[in-house]
């Protein structure tokens, strides 16, 4: 008797799994990784450290640490989950500048949007079940006692807001989330580029991870380095459903007001940026430099290129 293989059909949901839906269902794990970290790390510094007994002095201005470090961990560890299935764009900016210099499929990238906005949005909400406690605790200790609208600083675990020297002005915001994207995309696209000195093995989530951080500590206190309009955008939406009112849309403070679409306009036009520079100053240089070498040219001849079967060969 002969063994006999049994050749099925997969299934829909295997289907799915194996084409972009696949891709899809990782940009929305890694983004949500992302914000459970990151805004996790966040939390810790402004409400589960000071209202939970661990915290015998007050950090300070240290606590920027615990949220830079703890961005980077939160990219650095989303990369190593999505980074195999779905090339862990976990960004919107990153992908559309993948669709405009990389060959990413434009047909993908409004589905890569949202999911990575979902994710976002579904990890916000797991952070705030978690931390609800800890927010409303902090909002009653202020003097005089909080309500969740008026709660800046509790707001800021979730979504970003302009540095008060900025006052009301769009300007010094959008440029800085353009700079600080521009910088990122331009990295990731150096530490990917397998033509320069890309990271070896399993390193490159990492390093991409210690850009994050030193983006944090250097550019960070401008408007909160969203960087990252899914980042932003999705823990903002939970806020709006969950009592900060219009500190959330149309993203309105002490000191500013209609904030909510910077966030998401300038990482977009960074992404953009960053990588148009990376490709004019490094790409292209590497690019000319794999180019097959010119011929020595004759006096008074125009070089030319060498065939595959030797030297040109012709007539004056």
């Amino acid at each position: 008797m002969s063994d006999q293989v049994s050749h099925r059909e997969p299934g829909a949901w295997t289907r799915l799994r194996q084409n972009t839906g696949g891709e899809l269902l990782a940009e929305f794990l890694g983004t949500a990784v992302i914000i459970l970290f990151g805004c996790g790390s966040v939390a810790v510094a402004v409400a589960g450290l000071p209202g939970s007994g661990r915290q015998t002095a007050d950090f300070g201005p240290a606590n920027w640490l615990i949220i830079a470090w703890g961005w980077g961990f939160a990219v650095m560890f989303a990369v190593y989950v999505a980074g195999g299935v779905s090339g862990a764009h976990l960004n919107p900016a990153v992908t559309l500048a993948f669709a405009l210099r990389r060959g990413f499929a434009w047909r993908k990238v409004l589905p890569y949007w949202a999911a990575q906005v979902i994710g976002a949005l579904a990890a916000a909400a797991v952070v705030y079940a978690v931390y609800h406690n800890a927010i409303d605790a902090f909002n009653a200790a202020q003097n005089p006692p909080q309500a969740r609208p008026d709660s800046l600083s509790t707001f800021s675990i979730f979504a970003t807001f302009p540095a008060k020297y900025f006052g009301n002005g769009i300007w010094g915001p959008l440029v800085d989330q353009i700079v600080g994207t521009a910088l990122l995309v331009g990295l990731i696209a150096a530490l990917i580029d397998k033509r320069n000195q890309a990271p070896q093995g399993n390193f490159g989530p990492i390093a991409v991870g210690l850009v994050v951080a030193g983006i944090g500590m250097s550019f960070g206190t401008n408007a909160g380095y969203a960087i990252n309009p899914a980042r932003d955008l999705g823990p903002r939406l939970l806020t709006f459903f969950e009592g900060w009112g219009s500190k959330a849309f149309p993203g309105n403070g002490d000191w500013f007001s209609n904030y909510f679409w910077i966030p998401i306009v300038g990482p977009l036009v960074g992404g953009v940026v960053g990588i148009l520079i990376y490709d004019l100053l490094i790409g292209q240089v590497l690019a000319a430099r794999q180019a097959p070498e010119l011929t020595p040219p004759e006096p008074g001849r125009v070089p030319q290129r060498e065939p595959a079967d030797g030297p040109a060969s012709g007539t004056d």
